[in-house]
């Protein structure tokens, strides 16, 4: 018992010494690195998400952004199951829904599915991702 309480004591103190620019969420996940530039590596190494295929023509730039971040949301922050939404212009918008995490070697992978309204026809895209020590998620799709 002691050694375990002894242990335990270790652990917070050498956590509290990470120089690491990843935190801690209440999830038991890493969040992305803050501010701006954080957000656009973060972003930029999901290679466009399955928003970047053909489920997103005709989005804007901030469109695919907003899609990309719902994405992004729903990999590392959303219990499997419940949706997360985005809204663009003129009636454009999608929700992106991720399953329950999985294992594949040292990596938590997801399987997720992103549902885009364009001019009232609804299209849906279906994919894998699995999350970088970084906190990055990289497509597999």
């Amino acid at each position: 018992m002691k050694s375990k309480i002894a242990l335990i004591a270790a652990l917070s103190v050498l956590g509290g010494c990470s120089s690491t620019a990843l935190s801690r969420t209440d999830g038991g996940g890493l969040a992305a690195p803050s501010g701006d530039a954080g957000r656009a590596a973060i972003l930029r190494n999901m290679a466009g998400g399955l928003i970047g295929g053909s489920i997103g023509t005709g989005l804007s730039e901030r469109e695919r952004r907003a899609a990309l971040e719902a994405e992004y949301r729903a990999l590392e922050y959303t219990p499997s199951g419940q949706a997360v939404a985005w809204s663009g212009d003129a009636g454009r918008s999608g929700e992106v829904v991720a399953a329950q995490p999985y294992r594949v070697g040292s990596q938590d992978c997801r399987q997720y599915t992103h549902k885009v309204t364009i001019g009232g026809q609804t299209g849906q895209a279906r994919g894998t991702a699995c999350r970088n020590a970084d906190g990055s998620w990289t497509p597999l799709t």
